[in-house]
């Protein structure tokens, strides 16, 4: 279970916001083709080519997204450590600077400089988290969170679209009630998940994730129906 957490806590910003992003644009394209009156096929055809490609879109973007924070990383890394190299003690005023804007006193700054500088790889690693934010990344990282966000944009994704052919011979815009409601019960279930990770009760977490992505789909049917009747008036 400890695994389990660590995995996936690691990659939960990625996965919950691809799952509200397939949420999101599959259930647009669900408002609109219904709003369209056409057939639960054309649904099927166009929610699930719209959901494979911008779940492998948004994969590929985490993973070149990732992958070129690593790259800077690699790079901003070699040059401190060319840094390190040249002068020591340049490197050790830059550690004392940041332990002094943390609150630290100028002889405790120096204390601890001094005894970071004797572990390379932890002192190189400190200064580039302090300067850019990075913590450093693998090739294997960007894989892992790429897929992360592929699954998570694919299974969310794909709940709206489900009533479709559960239940393709009922009347479209019946469905549309079916898909609604998934769509409101998964963006709760994510929220809920989440709090997996965090000290937040299960439901409110719930409550947050159905409200923030609950308006995303509400404004898509919104955007939906007022374009129908301005383009039907035209």
């Amino acid at each position: 279970m400890k695994a389990f957490k660590n995995f996936y806590g690691k990659y939960i910003k990625a996965s919950v916001y691809a799952a509200n992003d397939g949420i999101v644009t599959t259930f647009a394209v669900v408002a609109s083709v219904v709003g369209a009156d056409l057939s639960a096929f054309v649904i099927l055809i166009l929610g699930f080519a719209n959901l494979i490609a911008d779940g492998f879109s948004m994969a590929t973007g985490d993973y070149l997204g990732t992958k070129s924070e690593s790259d800077h990383f690699r790079r901003e890394r070699e040059l401190e450590e060319q840094l390190f190299e040249q002068s020591q003690e340049s490197a050790r005023k830059e550690v004392e600077q940041v332990l002094e804007n943390k609150g630290y006193s100028k002889q405790d700054s120096q204390n601890l400089a001094e005894y970071v500088s004797k572990n390379k790889k932890f002192f190189l690693d400190f200064i580039i988290f302090e300067r850019l934010g990075y913590i450093p990344t693998s090739h294997q990282d960007a894989i892992k969170s790429s897929l992360v966000t592929f699954m998570s944009f694919m299974v969310a994704g794909s709940m709206p679209l489900l009533p479709y052919i559960f239940w393709r011979h009922m009347n479209v815009s019946d469905i549309f009630i079916w898909a609604s409601l998934f769509v409101g019960f998964t963006l709760f279930v994510i929220g809920a998940v989440r709090t997996f990770f965090t000290d937040k009760k299960w439901w409110v977490g719930g409550l947050e994730m159905l409200g923030a992505g609950g308006s995303a789909v509400l404004l898509a049917f919104i955007i939906g129906a007022t374009l129908k009747r301005v383009i039907g008036l035209a």
